[in-house]
Parts: C-alpha cells; structure tokens; sequence
C-alpha cells in the first residue's frame, strides 16, 4: 500500500518543525492535517472570511500535490471558536469550495485552537480513486 507525505510550497519547514504531514496518501485516500486560515507569510487575518478562505486555499494547495481537488474530499470535519456567531459566513465561504455529492461533514465548537487568532480549523480526508 502506497503511503507518502505532501507539502505543499513552502511548507516544509513548519512540517519539520512540527513533525507532521501536511497530507498523507495512505492507499485509496488523502488524510491532511487540521488547516487553520493563517496568511501565506504566517500571519492570522483578522477578517474572518479572509481565514476561512485561506483555510480552503491551503487545503487546495495540499490535494492539488495529489493530483486532487476538492471534488476528492469525502469527509471534512471543522473546529470553530464562536461557531455560533460565524457559522453562517463559513458556510458561504465552504459553498464555494466543496462540490456535488458534498462530503460528510461535522462542525464542533472547540474553547481554543493551537494557532493564536485562529477560529476555524478544517481536516478534510480525500479519496483518490471514484471506485
């Protein structure tokens, strides 16, 4: 069975650092890491669209070294600080990324995140073949 990490650009480092795969092809599926929505250059936008976004766009950037989209994900699970107050523009924003049939999804109200100023983290799992 095929298992192999995935960085996407420049994440490397940080992976080292924190001893984890940004993604990982285990046989038939992707599983990546919790994203939060931290900017290309580490910092947290404070405009919560703007992570959400971001969030998305490093999953993308992490299933595109997979030769995957997002049309891949089949389960997604989403951590929020104040899940209440932003659920809705997260789900505008998630709208835009995740299409037809739309994976299983879970959403958990958590008291914190590792990233200071995050509020969401997403960990989606991907699978590389239709079947």
């Amino acid at each position: 069975m095929e298992r192999r990490a995935l960085f996407a650009a420049g994440a490397r480092a940080v992976a080292d650092r924190l001893r984890l795969s940004p993604g990982i092809i285990s046989g038939d599926h992707v599983f990546l890491t919790g994203m939060t929505g931290s900017s290309p250059d580490g910092t947290m936008p404070t405009n919560l669209e703007d992570q959400f976004r971001q969030a998305f766009e490093k999953i993308g950037a992490v299933l595109g070294e997979a030769g995957l989209g997002f049309d891949s994900i089949v389960e997604m699970t989403s951590y929020h600080i104040g899940l209440r107050e932003h659920f809705d523009r997260f789900c505008a924003v998630r709208s835009a990324y995740v299409v037809d049939p739309f994976p299983a999804w879970t959403a958990v109200e958590v008291a914190g995140l590792r990233r200071e100023g995050a509020v969401v983290e997403i960990r989606v799992v991907a699978a590389r073949s239709t079947g």
